[in-house]
Protein backbone atom coordinates (compact mmCIF):
# COMPACT_ATOMS: atom_id res chain seq x y z
CA UNK A 1 0.00 0.00 0.00
CA UNK A 2 1.34 3.01 -1.00
CA UNK A 3 0.73 6.53 0.02
CA UNK A 4 -0.34 9.14 -2.35
CA UNK A 5 0.97 12.49 -1.71
CA UNK A 6 -1.75 15.23 -1.86
CA UNK A 7 -1.07 17.69 -4.78
CA UNK A 8 -1.02 21.47 -4.25
CA UNK A 9 -2.20 23.14 -7.35
CA UNK A 10 -1.08 26.78 -7.81
CA UNK A 11 -3.64 29.24 -7.79
CA UNK A 12 -3.59 33.23 -7.66
CA UNK A 13 -5.45 34.85 -5.40
CA UNK A 14 -8.15 37.58 -7.40
CA UNK A 15 -7.16 40.08 -5.16
CA UNK A 16 -4.71 42.56 -6.01
CA UNK A 17 -0.57 41.90 -5.95
CA UNK A 18 1.73 44.24 -4.48
CA UNK A 19 4.10 45.46 -6.77
CA UNK A 20 7.60 45.55 -6.78
CA UNK A 21 8.55 48.76 -5.89
CA UNK A 22 12.43 48.59 -6.44
CA UNK A 23 12.84 46.02 -8.77
CA UNK A 24 16.54 47.79 -9.93
CA UNK A 25 19.27 48.23 -7.39
CA UNK A 26 19.53 52.13 -6.18
CA UNK A 27 16.12 53.57 -7.40
CA UNK A 28 13.50 54.75 -5.32
CA UNK A 29 9.66 54.98 -6.99
CA UNK A 30 7.11 57.03 -4.66
CA UNK A 31 3.84 55.29 -4.37
CA UNK A 32 1.06 58.03 -5.11
CA UNK A 33 -1.67 57.61 -2.44
CA UNK A 34 -4.99 56.51 -4.11
CA UNK A 35 -7.10 59.51 -4.74
CA UNK A 36 -10.37 58.10 -2.63
CA UNK A 37 -8.62 58.57 0.79
CA UNK A 38 -7.80 61.79 -0.25
CA UNK A 39 -11.25 62.65 -0.39
CA UNK A 40 -12.16 60.74 2.59
CA UNK A 41 -9.68 63.23 4.89
CA UNK A 42 -10.78 66.45 3.24
CA UNK A 43 -13.90 65.17 4.16
CA UNK A 44 -13.29 64.87 7.57
CA UNK A 45 -10.93 68.00 7.86
CA UNK A 46 -14.42 69.89 6.70
CA UNK A 47 -16.46 68.22 9.12
CA UNK A 48 -13.70 69.13 11.91
CA UNK A 49 -12.99 72.73 10.45
CA UNK A 50 -16.50 73.20 10.62
CA UNK A 51 -17.07 72.22 14.05
CA UNK A 52 -14.29 74.04 15.49
CA UNK A 53 -15.68 76.79 13.86
CA UNK A 54 -19.01 76.54 15.78
CA UNK A 55 -17.06 75.77 19.28
CA UNK A 56 -16.71 78.91 20.67
CA UNK A 57 -20.68 79.35 19.95
CA UNK A 58 -21.24 76.55 21.37
CA UNK A 59 -19.67 77.07 24.91
CA UNK A 60 -20.96 80.68 24.66
CA UNK A 61 -23.96 79.29 24.67
CA UNK A 62 -23.46 76.90 27.37
CA UNK A 63 -21.48 79.38 29.50
CA UNK A 64 -24.31 81.82 29.38
CA UNK A 65 -27.09 79.30 29.77
CA UNK A 66 -25.09 77.41 32.95
CA UNK A 67 -23.11 80.41 34.32
CA UNK A 68 -24.42 80.29 37.91
CA UNK A 69 -24.10 76.93 38.64
CA UNK A 70 -20.69 77.01 36.90
CA UNK A 71 -19.19 80.01 38.92
CA UNK A 72 -20.48 78.15 42.16
CA UNK A 73 -18.79 74.94 41.00
CA UNK A 74 -15.79 76.81 40.42
CA UNK A 75 -15.39 78.42 43.94
CA UNK A 76 -16.28 75.27 45.51
CA UNK A 77 -13.19 73.94 43.57
CA UNK A 78 -11.20 76.40 44.09
CA UNK A 79 -11.53 76.74 47.72
CA UNK A 80 -10.94 72.87 48.34
CA UNK A 81 -8.12 72.97 46.27
CA UNK A 82 -6.94 76.35 48.47
CA UNK A 83 -7.65 73.90 51.50
CA UNK A 84 -6.07 71.45 50.43
CA UNK A 85 -2.76 73.86 49.36
CA UNK A 86 -2.94 75.74 52.80
CA UNK A 87 -2.94 71.90 54.73
CA UNK A 88 -0.26 70.57 52.54
CA UNK A 89 1.81 73.80 53.63
CA UNK A 90 1.32 73.28 57.01
CA UNK A 91 1.98 69.70 57.54
CA UNK A 92 5.33 70.16 55.83
CA UNK A 93 5.82 73.23 58.29
CA UNK A 94 5.35 70.96 60.87
CA UNK A 95 7.90 68.80 59.72
CA UNK A 96 10.52 71.66 60.07
CA UNK A 97 12.39 71.00 63.82
CA UNK A 98 11.08 73.50 66.17
CA UNK A 99 8.90 75.48 64.20
CA UNK A 100 5.67 73.85 65.32
CA UNK A 101 6.58 74.40 69.29
CA UNK A 102 7.44 78.24 68.11
CA UNK A 103 3.92 78.28 66.62
CA UNK A 104 2.02 76.76 70.03
CA UNK A 105 4.03 79.47 71.95
CA UNK A 106 3.14 82.43 69.54
CA UNK A 107 -0.74 81.11 70.12
CA UNK A 108 -0.09 80.80 73.90
CA UNK A 109 1.08 84.36 73.95
CA UNK A 110 -1.15 85.74 71.78
CA UNK A 111 -3.86 84.22 73.66
CA UNK A 112 -3.18 85.31 77.29
CA UNK A 113 -2.55 88.98 75.71
CA UNK A 114 -5.81 89.38 74.06
CA UNK A 115 -7.23 87.79 77.38
CA UNK A 116 -5.13 90.38 79.40
CA UNK A 117 -6.31 93.13 76.97
CA UNK A 118 -9.51 93.15 76.32
CA UNK A 119 -11.32 90.28 78.89
CA UNK A 120 -10.15 91.39 82.10
CA UNK A 121 -12.38 94.24 83.13
CA UNK A 122 -15.47 95.65 82.38
CA UNK A 123 -14.74 98.87 80.34
CA UNK A 124 -12.38 96.57 77.83
CA UNK A 125 -15.14 94.44 77.48
CA UNK A 126 -17.30 97.06 76.17
CA UNK A 127 -14.57 98.20 73.91
CA UNK A 128 -14.39 94.94 72.28
CA UNK A 129 -17.92 94.90 71.60
CA UNK A 130 -17.60 98.34 70.23
CA UNK A 131 -15.16 97.40 67.80
CA UNK A 132 -16.90 94.11 66.72
CA UNK A 133 -20.27 95.84 66.32
CA UNK A 134 -18.31 98.64 64.03
CA UNK A 135 -16.64 96.10 61.73
CA UNK A 136 -19.86 93.73 61.06
CA UNK A 137 -21.25 97.38 60.79
CA UNK A 138 -18.86 97.76 57.88
CA UNK A 139 -18.33 94.66 56.50
CA UNK A 140 -22.68 94.21 55.90
CA UNK A 141 -22.70 98.06 54.68
CA UNK A 142 -25.39 99.12 57.53
CA UNK A 143 -24.53 102.04 59.33
CA UNK A 144 -25.10 102.30 63.22
CA UNK A 145 -28.53 103.21 64.73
Amino acid sequence: MKMQEPEFAQTQSKEATVPEINSQTGTITKLQPPVQSQEEWRKYGEQVSDFLATLPDYVGNFFNQYKQPLVSVGLIVASIVAVKVLLAVLDSLNDIPLVAPTFELIGIGYSAWFVYRYLLKASTRQELTHEITTLKSQVVGQEDS
